[in-house]
């Protein structure tokens, strides 16, 4: 009987860690028939329920990140580490992985501290363009890093680098050109421009806020809108789904069907994350930007302006959004043509064979 290659992969907290996480072992299983996965992540987060609906175990780790404002939850820190240090001890004995992968989150810091030290082979994916502190600090200990953007070795050891990109799921990357499977999906009018407003996996407070002041006038244009809420304006947006009806506003907590959703969209609203990018540029939707200012480095800004500098999307600043958002909408929707041009200029930087990549690069870390 063939062996059977054991995969640990760790990440989590938000969506920008844990569906590379997925799109990765998506990948593995394509490339190697025997591969087996255990996921990691952190308890009470939103990895504990995503990466079962995606068909793959996982185990949470008693952990959570450093509040860097002075609070009384920061002294339960050090006793939450010392505990997630030796469950991850636990079952790194107990399944015996031979690859150990990592993409950032609460979780991936004691995971693969813990394989790093027994000698496993470890890989770690960074997203952005700005490393987070968990990755910064498994540099040194891990044997390959692989990123999306260029001189990353101002953060990290440049020998073990890989230029990838960004892993998108395998579901985003067969695009849905069945506009009207994807619009009656959502039950929305099927002849209706379309706008998909998403802020993230958790939603978005600013741009939910501005969104439930002006949907009324943008669906006074013969438009639909699906609206991915997050937990905390869903019931708001709810009661204007009840008020416009559901046939032009489809609200949901979160879109498990990303693919339909894409599909269904002429303009998409969206966080500059670095996933929700890569995720855009496969999909070739006109998109408006609206970064989130508090990102690191005010990454965010930095990803869309280097897309609206070539033509590929539309920046929106979060201060100016009160102002400048709905006009740009509604460029948008009364411009078919310039829907189409961003569309295709944004499609000139998908990266599709980014988890691909990303999982040759494990692969070959079994030879270790």
């Amino acid at each position: 009987m063939k062996q059977q290659n054991k995969y640990l992969i760790s990440g989590g907290g938000t969506g920008g860690h844990i569906f590379p996480a997925i799109a990765i072992a998506e990948a593995i299983k394509t490339l190697d028939q025997t591969a087996q996965f255990l996921f990691v992540g952190a308890k009470g987060k939103m990895e504990m329920k995503k990466v079962p609906d995606a068909g793959y175990p996982i185990v949470g780790l008693w952990i959570s990140g450093f509040n860097r404002s002075i609070t009384l939850k920061n002294l339960l820190f050090p006793i939450k580490l010392v505990h997630s240090l030796m469950l991850a001890r636990k079952i790194i004995r107990n399944y015996k992985p031979n690859v150990v992968i990592g993409t950032g989150g609460y979780a991936s810091g004691p995971t693969l501290r813990v394989a790093s030290k027994k000698g496993i082979p470890c890989l770690i994916q960074e997203q952005n363009s700005f490393p987070g502190i968990t990755n910064r600090i498994l540099a040194k200990k891990v044997n390959a890093i692989c990123v999306a953007y260029n001189n990353m070795d101002k953060y990290f050891p440049a020998e073990k680098i890989q230029i990838t990109g960004n892993p998108v799921r395998l579901s985003l990357q067969v695009k849905k050109e069945n506009t009207t499977e994807a619009r009656r999906h959502f039950n929305i009018r099927e002849n209706n421009t379309t706008i998909l407003i998403v802020g993230g996996s958790q939603g978005a407070k600013a741009i939910n806020n501005t969104f439930l002041s002006i949907v009324g006038e943008i669906l006074a244009q013969n438009t639909s809108i699906i609206w991915q809420t997050g937990e905390s304006s869903f019931d708001e947006a709810k009661k204007l789904e009840v008020k416009y009806g559901a046939d032009v506003l489809s609200v949901h907590k979160f879109i498990n069907r990303m693919d339909y959703a894409y599909g269904a969209a002429d303009v998409v609203i969206s966080r500059a994350g670095a996933i929700a990018i890569s995720e855009l540029c496969i999909a070739a939707k006109a998109t408006i930007f609206i970064p989130l200012p508090s990102a690191a480095e005010d990454h965010q800004t930095k990803n869309a302006a280097a897309l609206a500098e070539q033509h590929a999307a539309v920046l929106v600043p979060e201060e100016n959004i009160t102002k400048q958002l709905l006009p740009a909408i509604n460029s948008l929707i009364q411009n078919e043509v310039e829907r189409k041009k961003l569309a295709q200029n944004i499609n000139t930087f998908a990266k599709p064979n980014a988890a691909t990549n990303i999982a040759h690069k494990a692969i070959s870390l079994l030879q270790k």
